[in-house]
């Protein structure tokens, strides 16, 4: 299987470097992953709606050129559905099982992802409904796709 994360905005505090680069590590036996950061943009302070708008949209055109159609396309949003990490490991070994060899993940920037990113989404994921941002959640991503190997391969994995 071959999973990339398409994420919006480059990593640069040195603790979620070291923590992306070890899931990544991990995650080497289990698949073939990737990550793809595309440019975020500048919002300022009082930014309007339209302004807003705008901005998810130059963001969602960088991810959609990093999506490929043989993919299925996982997107996370806040009014995604709520998983826990065995029916996550279910939904991906599932994928894997019925022919799709490519999961992209999708990590908006800081204002969330465009309507056009949502709507090529095969599916939406919600981890809570609390706001988190968007270099933690690579982080936790990670983990819970690392998590889910663990459970689909029935090895052990600290709950």
């Amino acid at each position: 299987m071959k999973i990339t994360i398409v994420c919006v905005g480059k990593i640069k505090e040195k603790f979620y470097v070291d923590a992306i680069a070890e899931y990544s590590k991990r995650l080497g036996r289990y698949c073939s992953l990737s990550v793809v950061e595309v440019k975020d943009e500048k919002t300022k302070e009082q930014a309007t709606d339209t302004e807003i708008a705008m901005i998810k949209e130059r963001e969602g055109e960088r991810i959609l050129k990093n999506i490929r159609e043989d993919g299925y396309v996982i997107a996370l949003a806040i009014d995604g559905k709520l998983l826990d990490s065995v029916e996550l490991s279910q939904k991906i070994e599932k994928l894997g099982l019925g022919g799709t060899s490519h999961i992209y993940f999708v990590i908006g920037g800081s204002l969330g992802l465009s309507d056009s990113v949502l709507r090529k989404a095969d599916y939406q994921l919600s981890f809570s409904r609390m706001t988190f941002p968007h270099q933690l959640m690579r982080v936790v991503l990670l983990e819970q796709i690392y998590r889910s190997y663990r459970i689909m391969n029935h090895e052990p994995y600290h709950k």
